[in-house]
């Protein structure tokens, strides 16, 4: 009997726990509202994740782990086209630009969180094919469902959470005038770091977001820890003055609105130097 059916019937949940118990092999293909997935296992271990309008070269998963720069990346993929992930891995490990574990650890988490992103499409529909594998030189690396279960109903809780705690993304930050937290019991993270460095009452949350290639979840985890640290405040962006409805001032905006979503701002001094400096002037 084939396995289909509306995932407001059978969960995501139950669909892994199913694939588990019963070691299967082949590809899940679930569509939702927010696009179209694919996780492929073999023998009840998730091995692949595909997700559509998300760029999975291998180049970029080294990039968004912090393994290579953004002009590293983009060199390599202008040499390697046409060639398979596995061969792009084999030539940049023999060359000593990363290493085999670099590679291995980059693959299982952008595979990971896309998984963990599936876990919040509660409405849509789901089809498996059994022995259908990945695509021959795609990367794979098994991980046990019984974790990817447990860390995605976990994180579902929490996003539940953060979306209760913040639920607009359209605002922006600033750094607080006086935080609550002594400066000397602050610990940041490299995210929290990438995300302090572009606090500015310009940016929205959602710029900040796109501008480090970070999932809703991601940034509303890292925003929230901030805000409950006392480092930064929320504040609302400016708006751009009002221009007739259809002139070209308004389609010059618009153009220019979408530019700024996507353009990363110059940092002109590392982050350790300007938050510093920030530190210093409270």
């Amino acid at each position: 009997m084939a396995l289909k059916g509306r995932l407001q019937d059978f969960g995501i949940t139950q669909l892994l726990n199913l694939i588990n118990l019963a070691r299967k092999t082949g590809t899940l293909y679930v569509e939702g509202q927010k696009g179209e997935a694919q996780l492929c296992f073999r023998e009840g271990k998730l091995i692949y994740a595909f997700m559509d309008g998300v760029e999975d070269s291998l180049p970029l998963l080294l990039q968004r782990a912090g393994k290579l720069t953004s002009e590293q990346a983009q060199t390599i993929m202008a040499h390697v086209r046409g060639k398979s992930d596995r061969d792009v891995a084999l030539m940049l490990i023999q060359a000593k630009h990363i290493q085999q574990q670099d590679v291995s650890d980059s693959v299982r988490q952008h595979m990971l969180n896309l998984v963990y992103r599936v876990f919040g499409w509660n409405e849509g529909s789901f089809h498996f094919e059994p022995s259908e594998l990945p695509v021959q030189g795609k990367l794979t690396t098994p991980v046990a469902l019984e974790n990817v279960i447990m860390e995605g109903s976990r994180r579902l809780k929490e996003w539940e959470r953060l979306q209760d705690e913040l639920p607009d993304l359209d605002i922006a930050l600033k750094f607080a005038d006086r935080p609550t937290t002594p400066l000397r019991d602050i610990n940041l993270s490299v995210e929290e770091w990438r995300v302090i460095s572009f606090i500015n009452p310009s940016n929205t949350i959602r710029q900040v977001a796109q501008y480090n290639n970070m999932t809703e979840f991601q940034i509303r985890k890292i925003v929230y820890s901030l805000l409950q640290a006392g480092l930064v405040q929320i504040v609302r962006p400016p708006r751009p003055a009002a221009t007739p409805p259809g002139s070209a001032g308004e389609k010059g905006q618009a153009a220019q609105a979408d530019a700024s979503a996507v353009r990363r701002p110059a940092v002109k001094r590392s982050l350790v130097h300007k938050l510093i400096d920030r530190i210093r002037e409270l």
